[in-house]
């Protein structure tokens, strides 16, 4: 250690005042030399350190292109206290690290598990919109051919998740390891909060203080929180989920489709990619086929609906992931991940996936 710093292959990390981590280059003479922020955000329970591995191999691969922080405003049991409070805190670091780091010219997130929807609540308490020579706004359209804003003030570039439950946990199979058994998921409903208090609640689209539920409200612009434009601001969207064998959060809510739109899937698409078994580039549709999709005993209700068919609005890389194969593959949750670099280390191709494949611009 030296000054603070850790020196580890060719990459630093220092802790910050709050408790996060900066993970960069230490070949960088000025750490501030890397104008793009890489936001990574953890999930329920957790800390900044489930991200260690995936932040270590961003610098290694992208030296002095990258500025990594590894979020930890909500870390433990601070991760209890709502989508809306963690998205607060969670866009107040980021602009503690954009205020510390006044090189920084771009944005980007990669958010595992609930750590995805907190993501998606802090860009929207973050995005301005972008303004004309005289500064008036320039558009309010929320169109990805409409206005695109900036984020904490930067250029938002990937938003990337991993795991992460934008459907929320209510609906059938959505949380894996009740089984689909629909009454066990109407008494997981009923009770969560007793666990997992009011995030618990949020995810389980239970009504918010006599409003609609959080994440249904999330699929618009909500006031002054400009969720679908935050969204919609960045270059790319990307949702990599579990096939199987993730027991805490199902396919279906992690790659934002409906229970008849998963797709069949056979083997690993490449080599190099051993546990990518599926990805598609989807479009962004129009928003105009509400209820018609959902049929009687489909036990896909219309609140879900209204969920899938506002973030359809704009275009998703959904990437799909199967462990089937592998010795650890019943703890897929956090595989995907590689939470823990000797444990999970079979997600290391899924970490070197969302690298290669991330835009710098």
């Amino acid at each position: 250690m030296e000054n603070g710093k850790l020196h580890n292959g060719g990459v630093s990390s220092s802790e910050t005042f709050n408790g996060g981590e900066d993970v960069y280059s230490s070949k960088q003479s000025d750490v501030s030399t890397a104008d793009h922020l890489v936001m990574m955000v953890h999930g329920i329970l957790g800390s900044a350190s489930d991200w260690k591995f995936g932040a270590e191999q961003f610098v290694r691969n992208l030296p002095d292109k990258v500025f990594v922080h590894c979020s930890e405003r909500n870390m433990a049991k601070l991760s209890l206290d709502g989508v809306d409070v963690m998205g607060e805190r969670l866009a107040e670091e980021v602009l503690d690290v954009v205020k510390r780091r006044p090189g920084l010219k771009k944005i980007s997130f990669v958010a595992h598990s609930v750590g995805g929807v907190v993501a998606r609540y802090a860009i929207g308490k973050l995005y301005r919109p972008p303004r004309t020579e005289n500064g008036q706004k320039f558009s309010d359209d929320t169109s990805e051919e409409g206005s695109k804003g900036t984020i904490a003030g930067l250029a938002p570039i990937n938003f990337i998740t991993v795991a992460s439950p934008h459907l929320g946990s209510r609906g059938n199979k959505q949380v894996p390891f009740l089984f689909g058994v629909t009454a066990f998921e109407k008494a997981a409903g009923l009770c969560v909060h007793w666990i997992f208090k009011k995030t618990g609640r949020h995810l389980f689209l239970n009504e918010d203080e006599g409003k609609p539920p959080l994440l249904r409200r999330m699929v618009e612009d909500d006031g002054e929180l400009r969720f679908m434009s935050a969204l919609s601001s960045f270059k790319r969207r990307v949702a990599y989920s579990n096939v199987g064998y993730d027991h805490i959060v199902g396919w279906g809510t992690s790659s934002i489709r409906r229970n008849n739109e998963l797709p069949k899937w056979e083997d690993s698409l490449s080599k190099k990619y051993p546990h990518i078994v599926y990805q598609e580039h989807c479009k962004a549709c129009d928003g105009e086929q509400g209820e018609s999709v959902v049929k009687e005993g489909d036990q896909f209700d219309k609140l879900e609906e209204e969920l899938v068919t506002g973030l359809s609005r704009v275009s998703w890389e959904k990437i799909d992931v199967s462990f089937h194969s592998s010795r650890n593959r019943f703890a897929a949750h956090s595989v995907i991940q590689v939470k823990d670099h000797y444990m999970h280390a079979e997600g290391a191709d899924v970490v070197q996936h969302i690298i290669d494949n991330f835009l710098l611009q």
